[in-house]
């Protein structure tokens, strides 16, 4: 298994420095068979849920059952030391032409800038979630652009303040079945 339900596998780390290294291959840009978005934005999405399942949001709950759940060389920590390589991978496609690959991008470096490493990048990534705010039709994203506004301490444009709880990651958000795999 490479997921499941915010758990990170042996396999997730290899599968997500895969996925990371095939995001500029020209097939990526190919349609999903029954959708006009591209495979990347597929890509893309899987990062973004993935890195979720390895968010301080995720691994604090988990921590307070499980004190040593993210000690050095656990599987998770490795994956975390991940993060800042997946955030390399997911910025060249902030501003992709294609509106699909462009807001999962979005989403997926929100999730990756809480690692210490990129708060220098956070108020560029503000222009990018208030462009979710304004033009995005999914909840899930607008929740977690919001989210993210207001812990950079950026103000959320006509909003109310996010109550504390989970960023509300949907698995499979963009409609597509739980056998289907996300590429």
């Amino acid at each position: 298994m490479v997921g499941h339900q915010n758990t990170i596998y042996e396999a997730t780390a290899p599968a997500a420095m895969y996925v990371a290294g095939i995001l500029t291959h020209p097939a990526a840009t190919t349609p999903r068979p029954y959708r006009n978005v591209p495979i990347r934005a597929a890509l893309l999405n899987w990062l973004a849920s993935t890195a979720y399942d390895a968010s301080d949001e995720i691994v604090g709950r988990t921590e307070q059952h499980f004190p040593d759940f993210l000690a050095p060389g656990t599987i998770v920590a490795s994956f975390r030391d991940l993060r800042p390589m997946l955030y390399r991978a997911v910025s060249p496609f902030l501003r992709d032409s294609h509106e699909d690959v462009r807001e999962a991008a979005v989403i997926a470096a929100i999730i990756l800038a809480e690692h210490p490493a990129f708060a220098e990048h956070r108020d560029h990534l503000a222009v990018h979630a208030r462009s979710i705010l304004d033009t995005s039709g999914n909840g899930h994203n607008q929740r977690v652009a919001q989210k993210a506004l207001e812990a950079w301490g950026h103000d959320a444009p006509g909003s109310e303040p996010f109550l504390e709880g989970s960023w509300g990651w949907e698995p499979h958000s963009d409609g597509r079945s739980y056998l289907e795999p996300p590429f």
